[in-house]
């Protein structure tokens, strides 16, 4: 059996399984909002509350791994420590508390696995898509044709970064759109813009609203990948959430616990990428970076 583990900008998530016909068989699931990339400061970095709040949930994951028959384990990080200036002081902290050596990918690499993970629970496949994978710290946007990846592109722009470095919601738009457009930029530059694409949503935002628009009072992974949300639901609900408060938002059935100031920012990029595609509905995949991961391990 292998482990995984994704210490994500906002949530902090192992996988333990092994893989078998290229097919993921999960033997659990852990997963954890720490916020690793709050009050994240350019000069010095990750915060002392937002350490302590991951490296708790790490040695919390390496009590699960030591009672079980692991044979191989493989630990990454995203944004949050790509860019912050005290991540070696994180690493070596983690690495004393619990034994465990996590790589900081990059931007490319973390698209490259999202895909791979999200596309293996996608039925049936695409011979053409965009895939979304909206972080907390940043956001992957990948194109696939023809199962090769034509163009992945890593945009320093997530939830956590969005919720916390404007002090208001109309402020995100301008970042959003630049992004977005700079995305499609990179499609017309290779002829890629005119396909018809399927589009797919992965991670914590997207899983989210498939959740409450199942009215999930528990999560269920089975029930969330492949099921699609329209453009016109996204906007009601986008409505809904403007004119409640943050507690409220907690209250709604299917809100994971923590992420009522995240929903909205993770929204708007998502209806932004709608709208400039012209996509009615958005298909959710479950899978995404961390079962990329186990993918990975198990190639020959």
């Amino acid at each position: 059996m292998r482990a995984v583990i994704d210490v994500g900008s906002n949530t902090i998530r192992m996988l333990l399984g092994d893989c078998r016909n290229d097919a993921i068989i999960p033997k659990s699931y852990h997963r954890q909002m720490t916020r690793l990339g709050g009050d994240f400061s350019p000069q010095t970095g990750l915060s002392v509350a937002a350490m302590q709040r991951a490296l708790t949930t790490l040695q919390s994951y390496q009590a699960i791994l030591a009672i079980a028959d692991i044979s191989q384990v493989r630990a990454v990080a995203t944004a949050a420590l790509r860019h912050a200036k005290n991540r070696d002081t994180f690493l070596d902290s983690v690495v004393a508390a619990t034994g465990i050596n996590i790589e900081v990918i990059d931007g490319e690499e973390e698209a490259r696995l999202t895909t791979s993970g999200a596309l293996s629970v996608i039925e049936p496949t695409p011979e053409a898509a965009i895939v979304i994978d909206i972080g907390g710290g940043s956001t992957e946007l990948i194109c696939i044709v023809d199962g090769k990846i034509c163009v992945q592109k890593s945009y320093p722009l997530g939830v956590v970064s969005l919720c916390e470095g404007y002090s208001s919601a109309a402020q995100w738009r301008q970042p959003i759109n630049t992004v977005v457009l700079q995305f499609i930029q990179s499609l017309q530059q290779l002829g890629l813009a005119g396909n018809n694409y399927q589009f797919i949503g992965t991670a914590g935002t997207i899983t989210t609203l498939a959740a409450i628009h199942l009215q999930l009072k528990e999560y269920n992974h089975s029930l969330i990948s492949n099921h699609e949300l329209s453009i016109d639901w996204l906007y009601q609900f986008q409505q809904k959430l403007e004119h409640i408060s943050v507690p409220e938002r907690e209250l709604i059935t299917g809100m994971e616990a923590g992420r009522g100031d995240l929903i909205l920012p993770g929204l708007q990029i998502l209806l932004t990428l709608m709208e400039q595609f012209k996509f009615a509905t958005v298909k959710v995949s479950d899978c995404g970076l961390l079962e990329g991961l186990m993918l990975q391990l198990t190639e020959p």
